[in-house]
């Protein structure tokens, strides 16, 4: 099935595509600052740049969009029919930036914590967020012990 848009729509529709600021990203900032949660955001000399960081936990938080990083298995990833090739490359090379950064983060005593999209809806917000805060408590502790 041919593209409905001529390349120049292509292009206007793909460039208003947000990479900061997403909808899932701004619902786990807006959770965290309400259960006490405090955080800088895209911090260049974090490696990555994650989406948010938390100095304190030594946590770095992405927020992933379940078609741009190819998440498997997950309904909302589904590979477009147009285009297959270049779609199977740009998705790949993310998920190699992706591992890429979080084995250095990892590396760097940065504990990593990857949220995807479609766990994020209304109604697996809750559960995936306290797993979230789980993780924290238990990264804060493991820091308060080894000091």
């Amino acid at each position: 099935m041919p593209d409905i848009l001529t390349p120049a729509q292509r292009h206007r529709c793909m460039s208003h595509i947000r990479s900061k600021a997403t909808k899932p990203e701004i619902t786990v900032r807006k959770w965290l600052w309400a259960h006490g949660y405090r955080y800088r955001l895209n911090v260049k000399s974090v490696p990555g740049k994650p989406d948010i960081v938390m100095r304190k936990y030594r946590t770095a938080i992405f927020v992933n969009g379940c078609f741009w990083h190819g998440h498997e298995g997950c309904k909302q990833f589904v590979l477009p029919k147009t285009n297959t090739e270049f779609w199977q490359n740009k998705i790949s090379l993310n998920r190699q930036r992706d591992q890429r950064n979080y084995d250095i983060l990892l590396q760097n005593g940065w504990q990593v914590i990857v949220l995807w999209q479609c766990k994020l809806t209304k109604h697996e917000l809750e559960p995936t967020m306290q797993s979230v805060a789980l993780v924290l408590n238990q990264n804060y502790l493991k820091r308060l012990s080894i000091n």
